[in-house]
């Protein structure tokens, strides 16, 4: 287990400070005087930095569950959205435009080879790819052992490549039909909850659609059985080459001190197993939005965060995450650019 640093207790000292000092009435800023600490902390310096640097990086990977009901959806459309957000053509190809952040997507998973892509892009896209999707978990392990710690290591080195790029702020999305079910497999392995508790609707399954995919989730479960106390053993058992690099991703960046923006279900279920297999990482992390799925909710309760957005939506792609940017960068314009209340002479 790697030590994990804490965002710096002094900086957030000194941010708590400024903040009382800023020109406002005390407490008139809100979660955003909040965040501004919390971006100072993570920084090690007071005022924090503008964030010029937002990265992120979408993992891709189908889910051998996505045949078995579970989606509105059919498991193609992973590989046709791949396609669209090479072409910048998503939705949170937009949103990310509008707000300057920097999109990546990786192949992990995706049940294709991309042979119509142009060859530069297809190296970077399949570059990380550890299989075609991944088991189907309420029958089989999702990947092998192998296979979890391949796909770990590459989420690592992925978050070391978007740091050594300068980002100061990264954010984690999801492409793969079906992703829901097993991400909230992952939240009720590990708050030892039952399929009922955190099954939602995905893509818009119906009424029935949702009792099966609870069924689907308890079945999971009780195949995997006392195996689901360990949280390697939940990625292997659980997840998706996708999922598994996300949470990779993840501790990187905790251990490597740079902050992160949680989007919906996927990042929140990773970041959960994250702080599992190395407790304190959650410090590290922001929820930027509140998702429809119940698993979640309970997730984010689990790991204290409070998410910055609730506006709907299930998007995912990293969609949420985005649209809160512009809110943390507000966050740390407060705190370097409004007078003190010492300034004015008060």
């Amino acid at each position: 287990m790697t030590h994990i640093a804490r965002p710096s207790a002094s900086a957030r000292e000194l941010a708590t400070a400024r903040l009382a000092a800023l020109a406002t009435p005390p407490g008139a800023l809100g979660r955003l005087g909040d965040l501004g600490v919390w971006m100072s902390a993570c920084q090690g310096q007071v005022p924090p930095s503008p964030l010029d640097n937002v990265r992120l990086v979408i993992f891709a990977g189908d889910h051998g569950v996505a045949e078995y009901g579970v989606s509105a959806f059919p498991p193609a459309i992973t590989g046709a959205m791949v396609r669209t957000f090479l072409a910048g053509k998503a939705g949170v190809s937009a949103v990310a435009a509008a707000h300057g952040v920097h999109v990546r997507v990786l192949d992990l998973g995706v049940n294709e080879d991309f042979v119509d892509v142009p060859q530069d892009l297809r190296a970077e896209l399949t570059a990380r790819k550890i299989r075609k999707s991944s088991g189907s978990i309420h029958l089989e392990n999702a990947l092998s052992a192998d296979q979890t710690r391949r796909a770990l290591d590459a989420g690592a080195q992925v978050a070391r490549e978007e740091i050594a790029a300068g980002a100061q702020l990264l954010i984690s999305g999801d492409m793969g039909i079906g992703n829901t079910t097993p991400a909230a497999a992952l939240i009720a392995a590990g708050l030892g909850l039952t399929g009922a508790d955190v099954a939602g609707r995905g893509t818009g399954i119906d009424d029935a659609g949702l009792e099966h995919k609870a069924a689907v989730i308890d079945a999971a479960l009780e195949r995997i059985g006392n195996r689901s106390e360990d949280p390697y053993e939940n990625l292997q058992s659980l997840s998706s080459a996708d999922l598994a690099a996300t949470t990779g991703y993840l501790i990187e960046a905790a251990t490597s001190g740079v902050p992160v923006l949680l989007d919906g279900l996927m990042s929140v279920a990773c970041a959960l197993t994250a702080n599992r297999l190395q407790p304190g990482v959650a410090e590290w992390f922001a929820a930027g939005h509140r998702s429809t799925e119940p698993a979640q909710s309970l997730a984010l309760e689990a790991l204290g965060l409070v998410p910055i957005l609730d506006l709907g939506m299930r998007l995912g792609e990293g969609s949420g995450a985005v649209a809160a940017v512009p809110i943390v960068r507000s966050a740390v314009a407060i705190l370097r650019d409004v007078a003190l209340l010492s300034e004015l002479g008060i």
